[in-house]
């Protein structure tokens, strides 16, 4: 078959001609069917957990690729791509990345950027947000868990909330993944359309009887950190924050 039989059964040959293929991943990832995993099993108990939360617009947003684009236009392929700014339509998402977290003492208390609560490494609660990211760009937002403090660690809950912004989570692709230490790392896609959601519960970390047990949650409230509180039973008590302004940090 021709190169150009190939396009005109719509470009499909073609782009798997060009699909160099993925290598295995070193990676685990957390579903509705597989959604435990013990870090203590696997050898990853020990050092910084490291926690991160990227996201980008979903491509239907964007604008999406005209179906038979090649077969009406074949030499398309080799113009560059024009850049088309956004309109209204657009939503700005701003992401953030949060953690409640109870110690074993029973201390209890969130991380987030609402509030600049950005926590502790090396004290109580032994978690640090690195910063907070209000653009979506490729690092996204980072959270980091010393775990050689373990043992003072009851649980924690990684949450993802919408500051300030239309909800719009359903428009959005999200993913949280931890990387320990050691070991491969952890992947928690949320993928379930909740279009009116504002805050999602992500994953788990529990501390049971000294294994450290990684949950998949994924559970999207309408609410902020106050309905997360109540459905996890943390019983703190919540007010109206603010973020310190761009310029101020």
């Amino acid at each position: 078959m021709s190169f150009w039989d190939k396009l005109a059964r719509g470009g499909r040959s073609a782009q798997f001609e060009f699909d160099s293929g993925s290598a295995a991943t070193n990676a685990i990832e957390l579903t509705k069917r597989h959604p435990v995993v013990s870090l203590s099993k696997q050898g990853a108990a020990t050092g910084n957990l490291r926690v991160n939360l990227s996201w980008r617009m979903r491509t239907s947003d964007l604008g999406g690729f005209e179906k038979n684009s090649l077969l009406r236009h074949p030499f398309s392929m080799f113009k560059p791509d024009v850049v088309q700014a956004h309109t209204q339509s657009m939503v700005n998402v701003d992401l953030d990345l949060g953690c409640l977290y109870e110690m074993k003492d029973g201390e209890k208390g969130v991380v987030q950027p609402l509030g600049s609560f950005f926590g502790s490494l090396n004290s109580p609660p032994y978690v640090k947000l690195s910063g907070d990211d209000r653009f979506g760009s490729a690092s996204g937002e980072t959270m980091y868990v010393n775990l050689d403090h373990r043992e003072s660690i009851k649980r924690l809950l990684v949450f993802v909330y919408i500051y300030d912004q239309t909800p719009a989570f359903d428009r959005t692709h999200a993913n949280v993944t931890l990387y320990p230490s050691n070991g491969p790392r952890i992947e928690i896609s949320l993928d379930e359309r909740a279009p009116q959601a504002r805050s999602c519960a992500v994953v788990s970390i529990e501390n049971v009887k000294g294994d450290l047990v990684v949950r998949r949650e994924v559970k999207f409230v309408y609410g902020f950190q106050a309905e997360l509180d109540r459905l996890y039973g943390w019983g703190l008590q919540w007010g109206r924050g603010y973020k310190s302004k761009v310029s101020d940090r």
